[in-house]
């Protein structure tokens, strides 16, 4: 079972799924919103992408499967594995996303400041703050962005009863090592692999990531 990132697609494991599907049924799903699901008609939370997520597999009779789970995917894999303890079988979280990181002074000057510019001028503040990536959201995606990225999931973690291998590449700035960490030190049945790559480590380097997945999956 894959689930992909943020503004990403199934497509992103395309490697994984050409190689584990020679042996194994592999299920790849596109996300509400992404890729060629639906795009959304309410501002979704991790929990609802959850239990989409959840109902979706049920209807594909996808049971108890091991888990590949990048980035905004490792968000949902965590909170439907905190919710159903055996719906998933091994989970492996790949530059795991979901710890909400602590910001400097800097950062919550420039909140305060678009709070203010969106009273006065809520179009130029839309259009200005934020990434590009946020910018170019549609106004549902963005509200459904602002539910995700303000949640932090270490409590969910720690209610996790499988076994979770955290694959980090060694050079991913987008969830950097610290953060992989602070998961690490919540989940019970935790361990963690740093591997060559950025935040795309498991598509950089398609082949040692399947070795590590198909070991974990499998020892």
């Amino acid at each position: 079972m894959c689930l992909h990132g943020y503004l990403s697609s199934k497509e992103a494991f395309a490697s994984q799924v050409a190689y584990f599907s020679k042996f194994y049924r592999v299920t790849a799903i596109d996300f509400l919103g992404f890729g060629h699901s639906r795009c959304l008609t309410s501002a979704f939370s991790v929990e609802e992408y959850a239990m989409w997520t959840k109902e979706v597999l049920e209807l594909l009779q996808v049971c108890h499967p091991h888990v590949i789970a990048h980035s905004f995917g490792c968000r949902v894999a965590v909170k439907l594995a905190s919710k159903e303890p055996t719906f998933f079988d091994k989970m492996l979280l790949t530059g795991a996303a979901g710890i909400r990181p602590k910001h400097g002074i800097a950062y919550h000057a420039k909140v305060k400041l678009y709070r203010l510019v969106r009273k006065i001028a809520p179009a130029y503040a839309e259009a200005h703050f934020g990434s590009a990536e946020y910018r170019a959201l549609s106004p549902i995606m963005k509200e459904s962005y602002k539910k995700i990225v303000n949640e932090d999931l270490r409590s969910c973690a720690q209610q996790v009863k499988n076994q979770v291998l955290l694959v980090e590449g060694e050079k991913d700035t987008v969830t950097p090592i610290s953060d992989v960490n602070a998961y690490l030190g919540a989940f019970q049945r935790g361990k963690m692999k740093i591997m060559p790559g950025g935040h795309f480590a498991f598509s950089e380097y398609p082949t040692a990531f399947n070795i590590i997945a198909e070991e974990f999956f499998y020892e």
